[in-house]
């Protein structure tokens, strides 16, 4: 959900555009501001949230950085990719000596929310403690490609963000291993009732949650159990099962591409073909007419 910008800005700061989403009970947002100069503001918090944040892109002199207090420079070296870890309560500063455009990816959650809901063990392990600044490409990349899917209505999106959420979870806090009877996948009903689920639910959008609680898993070991058994993460068969769906109108019904786009949760007939196109090589109109000729 894209937002307006607020009513009072930072100084020099004369643009701000948020987008927001909710995934697993997190609230991920996307944040450009445009600058002028100079910046310093006060990083708004909730007092229940812990918050993961990395910096995406930055264009101007020196460099961005989270800061403890005003007048205290981050004291940690900076690396690419910079990712800032900072616990409830914890007071945070954004600061630059002369920026022209910044943007942002933040996560922020109720640490004992998170933990029941992906059931993960109530330690925290090293990420009890601030890290106002650190590199983790892995996890760079996770909150990147979880930005990314804010504005995306496509259903397959809420599968996808939650598939995301529960690896940057994962990659947050220490777990101990799965018992390794347990590598071997879903069993042969939960496979079943999750493919069962999916296909009940066709077109329409799945939490991973609700599949989590079919199986009896937690959600930090479902993905990977999943795909084990599948060979796909759950948003990509809940996205493949719908193509597949369209190919079956496209053969056997005379509905124009904006019918089947409807019928199958794409946003229209664009994002209908870009989508098919991807995972057949060829456009929806080419691959009808190769094969009903």
């Amino acid at each position: 959900m894209r937002m307006s910008k607020p009513s009072e800005l930072p100084e020099n700061v004369p643009v701000i555009e948020l987008s927001t989403r909710c995934w697993n009970g997190m609230n991920v947002s996307l944040t450009e501001y445009t600058c002028t100069g100079r910046v310093l503001f006060h990083m708004k918090k909730n007092q229940e949230s812990a918050r993961l944040g990395a910096q995406l892109d930055y264009v101007g002199r020196g460099r961005a950085e989270p800061r403890s207090a005003p007048d205290i420079p981050n004291p940690d070296v900076y690396r690419p990719r910079p990712i800032y870890f900072a616990p409830a309560e914890m007071e945070l500063w954004g600061h630059s000596r002369d920026a022209r455009y910044l943007r942002c990816g933040l996560i922020s959650f109720d640490v004992n929310v998170v933990q029941e809901r992906l059931g993960i063990p109530e330690s925290m392990g090293r990420f009890a403690a601030p890290r106002l600044r650190f590199s983790d490409d892995r996890l760079w990349t996770l909150i990147k490609l979880l930005t990314d899917a804010i504005d995306d209505s496509d259903p397959t999106a809420q599968l996808y963000g939650d598939s995301l959420t529960a690896a940057i979870a994962a990659r947050l806090f220490e777990r101990p291993k799965e018992v390794k009877g347990n590598e071997c996948g879903l069993s042969a009903i939960q496979l079943k009732d999750a493919m069962s689920y999916l296909e009940a639910k066709l077109p329409a959008r799945v939490e991973l949650a609700t599949l989590v609680k079919l199986a009896g898993l937690s959600v930090s070991y479902y993905s990977r159990a999943f795909k084990t058994s599948t060979g796909l993460a759950p948003y990509q068969w809940q996205l493949r099962a719908r193509v597949e769906r369209a190919k079956e109108l496209l053969m056997n019904t005379n509905l124009c591409l904006e019918d089947i786009a409807d019928a199958t949760g794409f946003a229209d007939a664009v994002h209908f073909g870009r989508k098919f196109r991807k995972m057949t090589g060829a456009t929806p109109g080419a691959w009808r007419l190769d094969r009903l000729t």
